[in-house]
């Protein structure tokens, strides 16, 4: 059946019409893939006059919406009228003509938990940055240069008086990159801007982490919240996510001679860590064994009220460094290397996809330059 092509005009404000094509039967959007019988031109005509100008062209928009009534209707019933690169060429213009924020938040929506969260945020400050919209045919090198610069220099959303920390920032443009490496592949751009524009520098910060001898202390010191506390310490024996400690469950853990392992799925990057090895100390912080389908760490949340009962357990310890509960993560880290632990292991232990994210720690307690500096004592 032969799609019938019309031009047709809607009222708005101040005495204008804006000039759309309604489609029959309707078309599916080139967007969404939903049926629609609309198809807005961005195009008006003045009521008020008999012959509406084009300010911008100075020609009739009539006359102009009705050659691209005509085109549309050709390239719906006619097809034979274009040759093969012109398909190709009306294909790319109708990509070029896709909303990059849409797309992008299409990507976001299809992440999980905190991941999905970094996604959404990084969508935020797109947005804000572009108003809300940008075609894919309007990026180049030079936009998302001015992007990051704009990343760089912006306000947290999180707070009106605190700059964006440059890592997140570096987190942020990363995933608008891997987005940008999806769409060259389906199309959307001719040009891999993804390799041509480069990342934000992450910027090495030094998380505080607890000694041994602080992590021993928290141990034989009281917390009002026994499952926090159990929880906590478990986390600086394995090097578990407070995310993946929650959600863990006696199905995954499994006895192999004698021996402990965790099997489970990380909720941050969603990889499969097979048989992670957990000590004799780290198996009795998790009580008597339930059944597969019950939580480990059963009833454990985040709140400020928890936090409060943490924050109380260090203090009491004698503890005055900024410890919170992902600083468990970080002892277990920096614990590790300074027992001489291959960082490559360390990495595969928790979890992370490039082992060099522990040269943030390895480089502040590399043993080398502890001694080269102790030489120069007096």
């Amino acid at each position: 059946m032969a799609t019938k092509v019309k031009l047709r005009k809607k009222p708005i404000s101040g005495n204008r019409e804006s000039l759309y094509l309604d489609f029959y039967p309707p078309i599916p959007h080139p967007e969404t893939g939903e049926p629609t019988r609309r198809e807005f031109l961005g195009m008006y005509v003045d009521k008020r006059q008999k012959n509406a100008i084009d300010k911008i062209h100075k020609e009739d928009p009539l006359l102009i919406a009705a050659q691209k009534r005509q085109k549309r209707e050709n390239e719906l019933n006619k097809p034979e009228v274009y040759t093969a690169f012109e398909k190709s060429q009306l294909k790319l213009k109708a990509l070029g003509e896709t909303s990059f924020v849409e797309y992008f938040k299409k990507m976001a929506d299809k992440r999980k938990a905190s991941n999905h969260d970094n996604w959404v945020s990084a969508l935020k400050y797109l947005i804000s940055f572009t108003g809300g919209e940008v075609k894919f045919e309007d990026l180049d090198v030079k936009f998302f240069e001015s992007f990051k610069e704009y990343l760089l220099t912006v306000r947290s959303n999180k707070s009106e008086k605190a700059k964006l920390s440059q890592n997140s920032a570096v987190s942020y443009f990363n995933k608008i990159k891997a987005a940008l490496r999806q769409a060259y592949k389906e199309g959307y751009l001719q040009v891999d801007l993804n390799a041509r524009v480069a990342p934000i520098e992450q910027q090495e910060t030094w998380r505080d982490s607890l000694t041994v001898d602080e992590f021993k202390r928290l141990f034989t010191t009281d917390c009002n919240n026994n499952l926090l506390k159990r929880a906590a310490l478990f986390s600086g024996l394995t090097g578990l996510r407070f995310s993946d400690i929650q959600k863990l469950t006696w199905g995954e853990v499994e006895e192999i001679d004698g021996e402990t392992y965790l099997n489970f799925r990380q909720k941050k990057t969603t990889n499969l860590q097979a048989n992670h090895p957990i000590t004799l100390s780290a198996r009795d912080l998790m009580g008597p064994e339930g059944n597969p389908t019950y939580k480990v760490f059963d009833g454990l949340t985040y709140s400020a009220y928890q936090n409060k009962h943490l924050y109380q357990w260090i203090g009491a310890a004698g503890i005055t460094k900024d410890i919170t509960f992902h600083s468990f993560r970080h002892t277990y880290i920096t614990i590790q290397l300074i027992k001489g632990t291959d960082p490559f292991f360390v990495s595969r232990l928790v979890g992370h996809k490039n082992p060099n994210t522990i040269r943030v720690y390895s480089r502040k307690i590399d043993p080398a330059l502890r001694e080269a500096a102790n030489k120069m004592e007096l």
